[in-house]
C-alpha cells in the first residue's frame, strides 16, 4: 500500500487560488488523497436533497461543502499540534545554549 502525500492536510488554513471559488479561504475539513480532492470549510456549498425519514419527517435540503481539486488550494498556515510546539521549544533552548558556549570560547 502506497501512501500519497500532499502539500496540505486536515486542519490547515488554505486559500483557493483557481476555479470558480478563487479568493475564498477556509480550514481543511477532509483530504481524499486517492481522488486528489479536499473539503474546505465554507467553499463550494452544495445543496443535497434528503428524502423523508424518521429524522426528517418532511424531507430536507441540506447544505454542505463539496470537494475541490487539491491543486487549486494554497497553504496559508499549517495547524500547530501540541507535539510540534513542544519540540520547537526544546530546539530553540538547545540552540541558544550551544551558541553561548561557542561565543565564550572564541
Amino acid at each position: 500500500m502506497n501512501r500519497i502525500k500532499h502539500h496540505v492536510k486536515k486542519g490547515d488554513q488554505v486559500e483557493v487560488i483557481s476555479g470558480n471559488f478563487r479568493g475564498s479561504s477556509g480550514r481543511i475539513l477532509a483530504v481524499y488523497p486517492g481522488k486528489q480532492r479536499v473539503l474546505v470549510e465554507g467553499v463550494r456549498i452544495i445543496k443535497k436533497h434528503l428524502r423523508k425519514s424518521q429524522d426528517n419527517p418532511s424531507g430536507k435540503i441540506a447544505e454542505r461543502e463539496g470537494p475541490i481539486h487539491i491543486s487549486n488550494v494554497r497553504l496559508l498556515e499549517r495547524e500547530k499540534s501540541e507535539k510540534d510546539s513542544k519540540s520547537d521549544k526544546g530546539k530553540k533552548g538547545k540552540r541558544a545554549q550551544r551558541g553561548e558556549a561557542t561565543s565564550k570560547e572564541g
